[in-house]
């Protein structure tokens, strides 16, 4: 299992990140103003930052308690990005309506759009996360 400042260290780069690269699109597909958008996302970002930690730490214990280990291959990987991102739209709908003065429905199309978005990303930044930063072989083999 990761230790609470890896899962830290992991929310913050994973919210970082996907700010720098979904605030501007945003505001470009939606034709907001870079700063009305980058409320939302920021907000968005502190919800999620703490649904990632919440997630990331029951989907391990989990998957030691029915699995015996934390290792993930490519289908889980998937099931974990579509599991998470769907807890998220649940979190983010109510927010992003009440923010954009829009209804509850249009928050989830525009949610959607994030989550699709934030999908790919979650596959790749996590994948790439565990090679870079790989759970040490003490971690590894009692996790076995």
């Amino acid at each position: 299992m990761r230790s609470f400042r890896d899962r830290l260290r992991h929310a913050l780069a994973f919210e970082i990140f996907g700010l720098v690269l979904i605030t501007p699109l945003a505001a470009w597909a939606m034709g907001e103003g870079i700063a009305h958008i980058g409320a939302v996302t920021a907000g968005s970002a502190v919800l999620a930052l703490i649904w990632t930690y919440v997630f990331n730490w029951g989907f391990d214990l989990a998957m030691q308690r029915w699995r015996g280990t934390t290792r993930k291959g490519a289908g889980l990987r998937v099931a974990h990005a579509v599991m998470f991102e769907l807890g998220l739209l649940a979190l983010l709908g109510p927010f992003i309506a009440w923010w954009l003065g829009v209804s509850l429905w249009q928050a989830v199309l525009l949610d959607l759009g994030f989550s699709g978005f934030y999908m790919v990303y979650a596959l790749a930044f996590n994948w790439a996360y565990d090679r870079l930063f790989p759970l040490p072989e003490w971690a590894a083999e009692g996790a076995r």
